[in-house]
């Protein structure tokens, strides 16, 4: 099967740096080759993943209308 010219996106190396500064280089679409990401949080730090606390932030008080709208139903 040939592959279409302008349809799939450049698959190129690119660095990925974990919290803890870790380096590692994977293949990915994101920005163009030998481009940094940072991340402000991975799966070594996720609440999610490490079994801590997990707490929501309420941005502009989106939250607590939720909350407040749909309290009588939990």
């Amino acid at each position: 099967m040939k592959r279409t010219p302008d349809l799939h996106p450049d698959y190129h190396q690119i660095k990925v740096v974990m919290t803890d500064g870790t380096e590692y280089l994977t293949y990915s679409t994101y920005g163009s080759e030998g481009d940094t990401l940072n991340l402000d949080i991975d799966p070594r730090t996720h609440p999610a993943w490490t079994g801590g606390d997990q707490r929501l932030m309420d941005r502009g008080g989106r939250l607590s209308r939720f909350k407040k709208k749909f309290e009588g139903l939990f």
